[in-house]
């Protein structure tokens, strides 16, 4: 039985040294880091706590899970693992639950183009000071991306060649933070062998998906921290020697709110969450940059499918314990095609073959009679997804580059992303181009939106946010400086000592691949100047070596 990481809520104490909001890679990096420096560290996460074994399996347990969020559209739990968030222009869907976005996202770990980081986006300490790659190989550490051996062998992998022909380059197999081996990792934790089910995107009940919570979580607990679940925070105000940090439960609407206080405050939940806490704070009175809330990307994000290809693709999981017995399915990605372009960055994309989750499966036929796209839906009703028209279903999963001029504003109370005219992007207008030939080389059809008849519509989605509270040289430029500390409304590089963001919302630009390593490396780095600057201490040496 795995064992549990937070505490009721009750035991939570008036006062701590650190006060972390949130548990994804940011937030589970500032709690391993700080409390292996001996600090007296709380994580304060609004979703709940979801042990292997318990993420949902078949549709019921998913529509139980999904929290719908969209202008006076309110339905679902408010600790719903799958927190989806409609907009006007764009759709987020965001995790919710103790580990963050890890939970439920593809797991493909990867370190941008160069070029990203020669942009002057960023500030010259980071581009300069090496400390990034430090970062980097401290998340590569704990999260150990790897390449599946045998991922030529799968058929959606093959299946994802054949497409590849279209665009004139192979694929290659995708680094992702799974264990295909049975391991005990670097925290101590026991993680059984991935048993190739897909389902990485619905959560991982075998436990072989190297999440914040197998992975920077147990470690933070293991050096002392206290872990408290299903408790929302409004915002934070700076009192003369500390901060205090207003929360409420979660599932309780207009509970009265409650505070706790620490000298520092790393805000960790998210670029929408972390964004939003700092919008509500300034309502509030505590200066803060102009620049909240600005420059949000959706990393050149798009989720899209191929319909009626010549050769079985296999992209639909089969789950744990296996609905269906048949050919390996693989983790959610297992392949990519890396188109770089040497002159344009903003023209490089990444484009990963997919897998759509077995819960989901029943709903499929459903989604393609809607569009009208698939005139074999009742045969796949019949046969099942797993043998019919459905098992020659190409998802593909596209990153790449947009412009980053959304914006964040609050909206009764609650983050709302604004971008005007996003649909007409650039970007998007070349992935459609690039999967269109990739279609059309397996005589797929290319379906953008199966979704256009519910309540998505046509319109862009992310699962990539980013920006918000981006890095800046000062407050003139940025929400926080190369350490993540947040500007303290000046036009100058002073800063509000003790608070900190750490989390997708610092990147001051679209990256171009799936960002769950630069945010851990990031968030990595940032604790390692914190240290430096408080002559704090503390090592990222493996628990196991402490054992031995």
């Amino acid at each position: 039985m795995q064992q549990r990481l937070s505490s009721p809520a009750s035991e939570i104490g008036p006062a701590y040294d650190v006060i972390v909001v949130g548990s994804g890679y940011g937030g589970g990096v500032a709690a391993s880091r700080l409390s292996r420096a001996g600090l007296r560290v709380c994580v304060i996460e609004r979703g709940k706590e979801v042990p292997t074994g318990s993420f949902p399996s078949r549709l019921p347990e998913l529509r139980r899970e999904l929290q719908i969020h969209g202008g006076k559209m309110r339905s679902g739990s408010s600790t719903g693992l799958f927190d989806f968030r409609l907009g006007a222009d764009i759709h987020v869907l965001i995790g919710c639950g103790l580990g963050g976005g890890s939970l439920i996202n593809a797991a493909v770990g990867l370190r941008p183009d160069a070029r990203v980081f020669a942009d002057t986006a960023w500030p010259d300490e980071l581009r300069h000071d090496g400390l990034l790659d430090v970062g980097y190989a401290r998340a590569n550490a704990m999260l150990r991306p790897t390449r599946y051996a045998k991922a030529s062998e799968l058929t959606k992998y093959r299946a994802l060649a054949a497409a590849s022909t279209g665009l004139g380059q192979a694929p290659v197999a995708a680094p992702v933070v799974v264990s295909f081996e049975p391991v005990v990792n670097p925290v101590g934790v026991a993680q059984p062998a991935c048993t190739l089910c897909g389902d990485c995107c619905s959560g991982c009940n075998v436990g072989a998906k190297n999440t914040v919570a197998l992975t920077y979580l147990p470690d933070a607990k293991a050096h002392g921290a206290r872990i408290f679940t299903e408790l929302t925070v409004s915002h934070l105000a700076k009192e003369l020697s500390h901060w205090r940090v207003y929360f409420a439960p979660t599932e309780e609407k207009d509970a009265k709110l409650r505070h706790v206080d620490a000298k520092t405050v790393v805000l960790a939940g998210g670029t929408l969450g972390s964004t939003e806490i700092l919008l509500r704070s300034r309502e509030r009175g505590l200066p803060l940059s102009d620049c909240l809330g600005e420059h949000f990307s959706a990393n050149g994000d798009i989720i899209a499918f191929a319909l009626g290809a010549e050769g079985r693709v296999n992209g639909i999981g089969v789950g744990y314990p296996p609905k269906f017995v048949g050919d390996a399915v693989g983790a959610c990605v297992s392949g990519q095609i890396e188109i770089v372009d040497g002159n344009r960055l903003d023209h490089s994309m990444t484009i990963q073959e997919g897998v759509l989750p077995s819960a989901l499966a029943p709903l499929l036929p459903v989604f393609f009679i809607a569009g009208g796209r698939l005139l074999g839906a009742a045969q796949s009703l019949i046969k099942g997804v797993y043998q019919g028209p459905l098992s020659h279903l190409h998802t593909f999963f596209v990153v790449s580059h947009d412009d980053a001029t959304g914006r964040i504003r609050l909206k009764g109370g609650r983050a709302q992303v604004e971008w005007p005219n996003v649909a007409e992007q650039p970007v998007y207008a070349r992935i459609d181009a690039a999967l269109s030939k990739a279609a059309e080389a397996v005589g797929a059809r290319y379906i953008k939106s199966p979704l256009a008849m519910t309540v998505t519509g046509t319109k862009p989605a992310t699962a990539h946010p980013l920006g918000g509270c981006g890095m800046g040289a000062d407050g003139s430029q940025g929400v926080v400086n190369h350490k993540c500390q947040v500007f303290d409304g000046s036009l100058s590089d002073s800063v509000h000592q003790g608070l900190y963001v750490c989390d997708g919302a610092v990147i001051p630009r679209s990256i171009g691949v799936n960002p769950l390593l630069t945010i851990t490396a990031l968030a990595e780095r940032a604790m390692i100047l914190l240290a430096r600057d408080r002559n704090l201490g503390f090592d990222d040496v493996p628990v196991l070596a402490h054992a031995s």
